[in-house]
C-alpha cells in the first residue's frame, strides 16, 4: 500500500512554526501579548522592541516576534511600516514616532524631580523630545533628605502635578522611607506620584553590555559607588560620564526597571498640560 507522503514529512510539518499574518503596526492599536496576556495599546516603537501602555497607564516592551501579538482575536506577526518615515517624521530616542515640529510649548506647572544632575541629563538625553512635547521640565534636587518638605514647599495641585524619580528604591532603604512619608503625607495626595529603580546609582541604569561587561563592577560597602566602579574599570572619573552617557542611543539601551519608572512619571505629569 503506498502513502502519499512519508511519515517524516507529516513530523516535519508538526515541527513548523506555524505561519502567522503580518500586520503593520500602528499607534493606538489594541494588542494583547501572547507570552504573557498583559493587553493595552501600542505607543510607539523602535528597532528594538514595541511599547504597549494598558488601561492603568502600565507600560512594558515587547521584541518583534512572529505570532507574539493577538490583534482583533487572531495571532499575528506585527511588522514595522515598510514605507519610509516622512521627512517631517521623527523616531526619538525613547522610541516615540513623533509628529510635525511645533514651536516650543511653555512649560507646565508639573515638573519631575530626580536626585542628581546624572540622573537629569539622562532623561534630557533620551526622553527630551517626549518631555518638551508636553511641556514638562526636569529639575535635580541635588540630594532628596529634604524631599518632604520640598514636596510641602512645592504645593502639587490638579494642575500642578509633581513625579519624582529616586535612585535605590528597595524595601528598607533611606530613599523607600522618604517615599513612604511622601506617600502618606495630606500634601501629596493623587498629584505626587513617587517612583524610582532599584540601582545605587542611575549610573547602573544603563545596560552593562554597552561599555562590553556582563555585570557592573561590585563596590565594597561604605566606598562611594561611582569612585568605586571607576576603579574597578581602571578608569578616571572625571570624564567616565559623558563616555557612559554616549553609549545610550535608545532607550533600548537602559534596564527596563529604570524605563518603566521614568516612562510611567512622564505619563502622569503629561495628564496636565498648558492646553488643558
Amino acid at each position: 500500500m503506498a502513502y502519499e507522503r512519508d511519515i517524516l514529512d507529516e513530523l516535519a510539518d508538526a515541527r513548523r512554526a506555524p505561519a502567522h499574518p503580518t500586520v503593520e503596526v500602528r499607534v493606538g492599536m489594541a494588542v494583547v501579548d501572547r507570552a504573557s496576556g498583559f493587553s493595552g495599546r501600542v505607543v510607539r516603537w523602535n528597532a528594538e522592541a514595541v511599547t504597549v501602555q494598558a488601561p492603568s497607564q502600565h507600560l512594558r516592551h515587547f521584541t518583534w516576534k512572529p505570532g507574539g501579538f493577538v490583534v482583533e482575536g487572531r495571532a499575528v506577526t506585527l511588522t514595522r511600516p515598510a514605507t519610509r518615515p516622512e521627512a517631517t517624521q521623527r523616531v526619538t530616542a525613547s522610541g516615540s514616532v513623533a509628529g510635525e515640529r511645533r514651536p516650543a510649548r511653555i512649560a507646565a506647572a508639573s515638573r519631575i524631580w530626580v536626585e542628581g544632575r546624572h540622573d537629569a541629563e539622562l532623561l534630557e538625553h533620551v526622553w527630551g523630545d517626549d518631555l518638551r512635547d508636553v511641556g514638562v521640565v526636569v529639575e535635580p534636587m541635588h540630594g532628596a533628605d529634604d524631599l518632604p518638605a520640598r514636596v510641602r514647599a512645592f504645593g502639587p495641585g490638579p494642575s500642578r502635578r509633581l513625579g519624582v524619580l529616586l535612585d535605590h528604591l528597595v524595601p528598607g532603604s533611606k530613599e523607600s522611607r522618604l517615599a513612604a512619608t511622601v506617600r502618606s503625607s495630606e500634601v501629596s495626595g493623587p498629584h505626587v506620584l513617587v517612583t524610582g529603580h532599584p540601582f545605587v546609582d542611575v549610573w547602573a541604569g544603563v545596560r552593562p553590555d554597552r561599555l562590553g561587561l556582563t555585570e557592573w563592577p561590585d563596590v565594597p560597602l561604605g566606598e562611594p559607588w561611582k569612585e568605586g566602579v571607576c576603579r574597578a574599570l581602571g578608569v578616571d572619573l572625571d570624564g567616565f560620564w559623558p563616555r557612559l552617557r554616549a553609549q545610550v542611543r535608545t532607550y533600548a539601551d537602559l534596564r527596563p526597571e529604570l524605563v518603566g519608572a521614568v516612562e510611567q512619571l512622564i505619563d502622569f505629569v503629561a495628564e496636565v498640560t498648558p492646553d488643558g
